[in-house]
């Protein structure tokens, strides 16, 4: 978004001329101290760092950044046209430290695979032109896209093709654009970030699902510990009113038992009545017939 990148062709010395040419120097700023055109770019810069900082995690072989300087040519560090992308991602490289600056000569000669411009009525121009050859013409970027954060409806992107040429992207029915070098869709989120509402330029997987920043993969793990811790609660109420229920139940299994012990009781002393009661019939039958005898008379049987 910021400023103007140049680059001047490099002059070959006439063959019968000797020259000195200077090493590029190592003491490079990296700040221009100018700030993002506005905090809505700094948040939208932040999101998609984060964003592909989450989803590549467990990778340690790229590195993205934003708002930083890219240093290619000494003629660009003579000239003092530092500004660099909005953000950019540089694929298969020793991503295992962090730079102040993308220095091209210290790298490999390695470039941008990607780079976001986002938009503001005064970059507006350069992003479509000078920087946009830039990108095509020297860096060789594959992919390159601008946004305006205050403009939903502005995502556009190309991608470099055979024969070295910038070709746009062609939108799907979301109006999401796919980066061949991220393997990711660029398109555009309505939602909060940082507590500022509105329509951000996010990352989406293949599949369509949206690739989530730090704090959010955060809230949504607090959200499922307290789903869990609340899941947790409800289980342990219905198991103290299970144990009350199996206690009541036990306390009505002890008085039916307490019930059935005295109902045992008394049949049994009923038994005994009726077992003295039998005896003492019998004794007086036996008694009768031992009278009935005295007398003469043979009892029947």
């Amino acid at each position: 978004m910021s400023p103007n990148l140049t680059s001047e062709p490099t002059l070959e010395p006439p063959a019968h001329k000797t020259v000195d040419i200077p090493l590029p120097p190592t003491d490079l700023p990296y700040d221009d101290g100018e700030p993002l055109e506005s905090n809505r770019h700094r948040l939208a810069m932040n999101t998609l760092i984060w964003s592909i900082q989450q989803a590549w995690t467990d990778r340690n072989d790229f590195f993205c950044g934003g708002n930083m300087f890219i240093y290619f040519s000494t003629a660009q560090v003579r000239n003092q046209d530092f500004r660099g992308p909005d953000f950019f991602v540089v694929l298969n490289i020793d991503g295992s430290y962090s730079r102040e600056s993308w220095i091209v000569w210290e790298e490999g000669g390695r470039y941008p695979d990607v780079i976001v411009e986002l938009l503001s009525p005064s970059t507006a121009e350069v992003d479509f032109g000078k920087k946009k050859d830039i990108y095509e013409q020297t860096f060789r970027t594959p992919d390159y896209f601008v946004f305006d954060p205050f403009d939903p409806t502005s995502l556009r992107g190309w991608h470099l093709n055979a024969n070295q040429k910038y070709e746009p992207l062609v939108p799907n029915e979301q109006g999401w654009l796919w980066s061949p070098s991220l393997e990711l869709w660029l398109g555009t989120w309505s939602g909060t970030i940082e507590r500022h509402p509105g329509v951000w330029l996010r990352f989406y997987d293949i599949n369509g699902v949206l690739v989530a920043t730090p704090q959010e993969v955060a809230q949504q793990q607090a959200a499922q510990a307290q789903q869990q811790a609340a899941q947790a609660q409800q289980q342990a109420a219905q198991a103290q009113q299970q144990a009350a229920q199996s206690q009541q139940q036990a306390a009505q299994s002890q008085q039916q038992a307490a019930q059935a012990e005295q109902q045992a009781a008394q049949a049994e002393q009923q038994a005994a009545q009726a077992e003295q009661q039998a005896a003492q019939s019998q004794q007086r039958a036996e008694q009768l017939a031992a009278q009935l005898r005295a007398l003469g008379v043979e009892p029947e049987a």
